[in-house]
């Protein structure tokens, strides 16, 4: 479950404890977690809800200026509308993690084995020293770009770079992503398969 940038800042600032989705399954379940750029949230539930039923004060607890504007937003999906609410937990882990650039042999060990698993269970062989090097060459440009560079469906790149982030590897910018400083160390020693 994605929320664009503006509204992740009213996430964190505690004014959206809302979201809405269309979805012909939920990709969030009540009691679980999402790691969002503001923060952990904890997915309180997640309820089906006929369109008619959703109201202003609800569209505005979800980061919209009215109940149209919501509904406008959702007319291309398919799908059960869904209400979920959630709040925030915590901090983003991954933001820390980023940081950490001091990489001792065993980080090393660790990240180039999370790398060679993630090479092994993909669809698009080894990617992930490639896709490193290609954000590395070229911060700030757009994942569709990104993407035909290597040959790649837009969506999967995507959720390849989710990948890496997870790792603390790469950020997410407005336009693209850049390596972590973390991700930068990776490089930088030549860790590398």
């Amino acid at each position: 479950m994605l929320f664009k940038r503006t509204v992740l800042g009213r996430i964190a600032a505690g004014d959206v404890t809302l979201a809405f989705r269309r979805w012909r399954r939920p990709t969030v379940r009540a009691g679980g977690t999402l790691t969002t750029p503001a923060g952990v949230l904890a997915i309180e539930s997640v309820e089906i809800v006929a369109a008619d039923r959703i109201t202003a004060a609800e569209a505005l607890q979800a980061g919209f200026s009215s109940r149209d504007d919501l509904l406008a937003g959702l007319a291309g999906a398919e799908g059960e509308f869904y209400r979920i609410a959630f709040r925030l937990q915590g901090a983003d882990p991954r933001a820390a993690l980023r940081e950490q650039d001091d990489l001792t042999p065993e980080d090393l060990a660790a990240l180039r084995q999370r790398l060679e698993r993630l090479d092994q269970s993909g669809r698009h062989g080894a990617w992930t020293w490639a896709l490193l090097r290609l954000i590395a060459d070229g911060p700030g440009i757009r994942a569709a770009d990104l993407a035909a560079r290597c040959g790649r469906e837009t969506l999967t790149f995507k959720t390849d770079v989710r990948k890496l982030k997870a790792l603390g590897l790469t950020e997410s910018l407005e336009v693209g992503y850049r390596l972590s400083p973390r991700g930068r160390a990776l490089l930088d020693q030549g860790a590398d398969g």
